[in-house]
């Protein structure tokens, strides 16, 4: 519905009696205006925005829909005021779609405006890693697919798609956009992040957040960018989710840190959501030295802090806090705003502690002030409605629709294409198209979806069916993801036999019938990334037919699948390529499309070689290229495939590197071009990437660093002038005593298609 208007009287006279109502005053006189006007227990509330999918609010929609109602107006639990918000909850119990998601949404503003005393607006947040994660809403390709574009302008419009459709509905906050590296490709939930390579993490976190919340979070099209998971989790302990980080002081600083540094001090993000797991010790919900000292003092962060899912709980169970009660001491302490789960820690007993001087009220006005200073810096005060017919015409739009098809057409890697096996022709006779995931729309998607899919899906044997219409396809399960409920082995062997080629669908899934839950995903850990199940076998017995043999990976983490790799003629890795993936997958089969992405990740040839990101120290290249051992003693040390690796159905030539100022005093930008021409017959993207090593330092550095790519469009031969400006930062060390600096010395500097396809190489030197 639109606003409601009131008359200018009734404005000018509600403002004169609570000037927290008057929109001309500044927004710090509006907060301190208002702070004091509220009880403890008001207070309090405004803390606690809770994730719709708790029991504590109901077990079914009905029940869930009346208690949010009821928390919003302060009734639901006693001795608390009206809640300040709400966790995920279009989601969760509005799966007709955008008009109703918006109406209710309406409604609970309404009450929060009408039916408590002090009439302070709702916050509403839901999660947006891969597109707004509700019923209706447009599904993008999920982290590493949106990473293996290496398409800062794709990445840009993706986000500011999904903020317009979330803003559209009511929903001013987007969680959880994973800007932290992929360290440990074990842990599941990294399928939510897009890289191993802290610079281009750095870049994607940058982009995300000013696309999220542009330069007004007021705006109808914007909202604040929710950061996650501060300062990390990727790297835990066995790859295990919430298990601990042993990592030092320099490790968080070089390698997980500079996501946050670019999103908060670069592009000023607002939302950041604490971690799970200790962090040396000390679990990052009571540490003042992370959410405070670093955070805000170092980063200048200004926004919300969040604790995660039951993050508050993780005091208890490190066993630094004894119970809830003096969990939410510790935690209000260090930091931590916002409780997004039903957790006594951010509730009654946090009231207790004040009353019995164990929590000074200045925390609590320190956590409040700053939810009411970001609910007036998005305008709710003044505009807390929105337009329900407008969210439908927004939530999946023909444009954004058309976006998640390009988006997944650019996140499409060619692996290997052996004999050129690929493009497969269009007047082919016969296809089987083989595999767990070749018609299962679901598991294109990936985890973060809306839990009711209102949408079409288009598989992959769907998107081969339009491909290919004049084709007999044959298609056959073969087996199942996790085990042998299906065993159709046999059966696709005959099929492949029967087909001029065989196409084999196989990787993770999103959920799986019989066990209750994924292969990959949140809280779905792996311990050896191969295929799960029979998959590997059913890829065998096509193979051995002789039938040429074209694999298609649709996965959320990397996998180590050496023997498809050594024998299978053709791989394509689609990642979780979302609504449009069956299409776009099709499409790169047949050569409509050329495929141009290139891996964010390393491939490892087995878990035994974590971790194996390409950027690791000189002494781990000395041991495989000139020491003794060269390999390990079973298996060759070398991955897979190596992090911005990716094939084309054209070729490529790199020529003229040139460095404009070989000699560069400290402080001094440098700037480096190459040329990169299109040598085939068909139009192709490349990916150019620059790579730095600082060859000798105070303190040991990796053995290449990503510092520029720029992905480009290139006619059959045309050629192009690549431009990377290095700034001093890009050549800074943190020395010795934990500064960063900028040494003099020789830099190397590598331009090529991927980290080990290295086509020129110059070097520079800073002076003094």
């Amino acid at each position: 519905m639109p606003k409601r208007i009131l008359p200018a009287a009734a404005r000018a006279l509600a403002a004169s009696a609570q000037p927290y109502l008057d929109p001309a005053l500044p927004v710090e006189a509006r907060v301190r205006d208002l702070l004091a006007r509220m009880t403890l227990e008001e207070k309090v509330g405004q803390m606690n925005m809770p994730c719709v999918y708790l029991d504590e609010l109901g077990r079914d929609i009905p029940s869930k829909i009346a208690s949010c109602r009821r928390f919003a107006e302060g009734t639901l639990e006693k001795g608390l005021g009206p809640g300040g918000g709400f966790f995920t909850l279009p989601n969760n119990v509005l799966p007709e779609g955008p008009r109703r998601q918006a109406e209710f949404l309406n409604e609970l503003q309404r009450i929060a405006l009408t039916k408590t005393r002090l009439r302070i607006p709702l916050l509403q947040t839901e999660e947006g890693t891969h597109g707004l994660m509700c019923s209706g809403a447009t599904i993008f390709p999920e982290g590493p697919g949106l990473g293996s574009t290496w398409d800062l302008d794709l990445i840009r419009r993706v986000y500011e798609a999904a903020a317009r459709e979330a803003r559209a509905i009511g929903v001013h906050q987007l969680f959880t956009l994973v800007v932290e590296p992929i360290r440990d490709p074990r842990l599941g939930r990294n399928q939510e992040a897009y890289s191993e390579d802290p610079w281009f993490c750095a870049r994607y976190a940058e982009t995300i957040t000013r696309a999220v919340q542009g330069t007004d979070i007021a705006a109808e099209d914007r909202t604040v960018a929710g950061l996650c998971h501060y300062p990390g989790q990727s790297q835990p302990v066995s790859g295990l989710e919430r298990g601990a980080m042993e990592i030092s002081e320099r490790m968080l600083r070089t390698v997980f840190l500079p996501p946050w540094e670019a999103g908060i001090r670069r592009a000023g993000a607002l939302g950041v959501m604490a971690t799970y797991p200790a962090i040396d010790g000390v679990p990052a919900h009571a540490s003042e030295w992370l959410l405070t000292k670093i955070l805000r003092e170092e980063l200048g962060f200004e926004g919300l802090v969040l604790g995660e899912g039951s993050g508050l709980s993780t005091l208890v169970y490190e066993g630094v806090a004894a119970d809830q009660k003096e969990a939410g001491a510790l935690a209000l302490r260090a930091g931590v705003d916002v409780g997004i789960s039903y957790e006594p820690a951010y509730m009654q007993p946090l009231i207790e502690s004040v009353r019995e001087g164990r929590v000074p009220m200045e925390l609590v006005d320190r956590a409040v002030a700053r939810i009411l200073r970001l609910k007036f810096r998005l305008g709710l005060f003044e505009r807390p409605y929105v337009d329900p017919a407008r969210a439908e015409r927004i939530v999946h739009s023909a444009a954004h629709q058309q976006l998640a098809l390009e988006a997944a057409r650019k996140s499409i890697v060619l692996l290997k294409n052996e004999r050129n096996t690929l493009p497969l022709r269009r007047d082919l006779k016969s296809i089987a198209v083989i595999g767990p995931n070749a018609d299962d729309w679901r598991n294109l998607l990936g985890d973060y979806t809306a839990k009711k899919v209102l949408q079409p899906v288009i598989t992959v044997l769907e998107g081969v069916r339009r491909m290919a219409p004049g084709a007999r396809i044959e298609h056959v399960r073969g087996c199942d993801i996790t085990g042998t409920r299906v065993n159709e082995i046999r059966k696709a062997r005959e099929a492949a036999q029967r087909a001029d080629v065989a196409i084999v669908v196989v990787g993770e899934n999103a959920w799986d019938a019989a066990t209750g839950h994924p292969t990959n995903g949140e809280g779905y850990d792996a311990a050896t990334l191969e295929l799960t199940g029979l998959q590997q076998e059913l890829v065998r017995a096509v193979h051995s037919t002789g039938t040429p043999t074209v694999v298609v990976l649709v996965n959320g983490r990397p996998l180590a699948i050496p023997w498809i790799a050594e024998n299978v003629p053709a791989i394509v890795e689609a990642w979780l390529p979302g609504e449009k993936g069956g299409q776009a997958v099709a499409e790169v089969l047949f050569g409509e499309v050329n495929p141009g992405g290139r891996l964010p990740v390393t491939f490892p040839r087995h878990a035994g070689q974590l971790p194996v990101y390409y950027n690791h120290p000189p002494s781990k290249e000395y041991w495989i290229q000139r020491g003794w051992g060269r390999r390990y003693a079973d298996i060759s040390a070398a991955p897979l495939w190596e992090f911005g690796y990716g094939l084309s159905y054209t070729t490529f030539e790199y020529s003229n590197l040139r460095i404009e100022t070989p000699r560069v005093r400290r402080g001094s930008e440098v700037r480096i071009s190459a040329d990169v021409a299109n040598t085939g017959a068909r139009a192709g993207a490349e990916v150019v990437q620059l790579y730095l090593r600082d060859v000798i330092g105070s303190v040991t550095t990796p053995v290449k660093q990503l510092r520029g790519f720029e992905r480009i469009e290139l006619k059959p031969g045309e050629k192009k002038t690549v431009r990377f400006v290095l700034q001093p930062q890009d050549l800074a060390l943190l020395d010795r005593n934990l500064a960063w600096t900028v040494e003099p010395g020789e830099f190397q500097v590598m331009v090529g298609r991927s980290s080990q396809d290295i086509r020129l190489r110059g070097s520079f030197h800073v002076t003094e």
